[in-house]
């Protein structure tokens, strides 16, 4: 009997917590319910799952819970400019399987397109879009003096790394990702880091990401070698909150988010022991997408108030890196083309693209059929010189 009434218990607090998740959907997500993954594993669903994940990954049960980052009380206006012809738009918006297309040229919108459901006032995931983000908050820490130099060891701000392959590892390889700790990204291995990693058990006391990254073994000298590591940009965050003595979420808001204008609330993932997920996973509208772009413009100065060092961008912005790939380069969590451009890359389609020369802000949302190979990379590359071509012939 006991153990019925526990049963019952148990039953009755699951009911409401689904009822209560239910509920903090709005329409068009409920009438995707059906699809909702019943599993954790991202990189495992399907796209029906992914597209309806991508647009409440906030209030996922199977998911950890998430920090809420509250709209700015002072929203950056976003007025409409000239409408900006683009051929085959609808075409491009349907191959990317996009849900939301922001172009902002000259502090103006000058188009604004949705698909697959979605909408302005909704929030979609943004995977390694996150990373320039918490690069950002790395530059305000030390405009803050909470960090002192980016050549100082990063086992001085997370004592829990000490003795391990981070040991000697510098903030600034850090942001290059150019550690020399070994790691694996192939987001089609199921026994990659980058799978692993999220399901592993923390050491008892110590932060899930720290935990898991400090038993990884060297491959490269420090400094020598670039190799893509979502798990270093989570020890960055880790690393910000550890210096400001400030949750990653909290700090975003106050350092970014109202500075920026944002206009929208957001919210960041949590992992199992309760950091915010940096590499991965803000929830935003596709408008404060674009207004990052937008504060980076601005040299992250706003109404004479300087969030970041003055050198931050010129530094954050440039190839710091080579990747192997001709024109590009990587550089604080910002991958840099050589013609003086940038943008913030997540997997599966999401991006903030920025362009200085035509002060251009492109901000896109999408559920790619993989999550970085496929047609559509090589098809946004392309978008991406159609909108510079569109903006030049608007200007003649």
């Amino acid at each position: 009997m006991k153990i019925a009434k526990v049963s019952a218990i148990v039953l009755g607090f699951s009911v409401l917590a689904g009822g209560y998740w239910y509920s903090t959907l709005d329409r068009e997500t409920r009438g995707l319910l059906a699809a909702m993954p019943t599993n954790s594993d991202v990189l495992s669903w399907n796209q029906a799952q992914r597209e309806a994940a991508f647009r409440a990954m906030d209030r996922m049960p199977i998911l950890a819970h998430a920090a809420v980052i509250t709209a700015s009380p002072q929203p950056l206006p976003l007025p409409a400019g000239e409408p900006l012809e683009i051929p085959g738009i609808d075409e491009y918006m349907t191959r990317q399987n996009t849900a939301g297309l922001v172009i902002v040229q000259d502090g103006k919108i000058r188009l604004e397109r949705y698909g697959l459901g979605f909408d302005a006032d909704g929030r979609w995931t943004s995977f390694s879009v996150a990373k320039s983000f918490t690069s950002t908050l790395v530059g305000a820490a030390i405009q803050d003096g909470y960090i002192s130099s980016l050549e100082d060891k990063v086992s001085r701000y997370i004592p829990d790394l000490r003795g391990s392959a981070y040991d000697d590892v510098t903030i600034r390889q850090l942001l290059t990702m150019s550690s020399g700790v070994r790691w694996n990204e192939d987001y089609e291995d199921p026994n990659a880091d980058v799978a692993k990693f999220n399901n592993a058990k923390p050491d008892a006391g110590v932060d899930a990401t720290v935990s898991y990254m400090r038993k990884l073994p060297r491959a490269h000298p420090p400094g020598e070698v670039w190799h893509y590591d979502t798990g270093e940009t989570n020890l960055i965050g880790v690393l910000v909150s550890s210096a400001t003595k400030k949750s990653l979420a909290s700090y975003l808001e106050e350092r970014i988010w109202h500075p920026a204008g944002m206009a929208s609330t957001a919210t960041w993932l949590q992992g199992k022991t309760g950091h915010e997920i940096a590499g991965c996973c803000l929830q935003a509208a596709t408008r404060d997408y674009a207004r990052l772009g937008m504060f980076v413009l601005a040299n992250g100065n706003v109404g004479g108030r300087q969030i970041v060092p003055p050198d931050w961008f010129d530094q954050a912005t440039r190839k710091q890196k080579d990747i192997g790939q001709p024109g590009r380069g990587y550089g604080f969590q910002w991958w840099t083309y050589d013609d003086g451009s940038f943008a913030a890359q997540g997997i599966y389609g999401q991006g903030i693209f920025i362009d200085p020369q035509r002060r251009l802000v492109i901000a896109s949302n999408s559920n790619w059929t993989r999550a970085t190979l496929g047609p559509e990379p090589k098809a946004r590359e392309a978008f991406y010189a159609a909108v510079r071509a569109a903006v030049d012939r608007s200007s003649r």
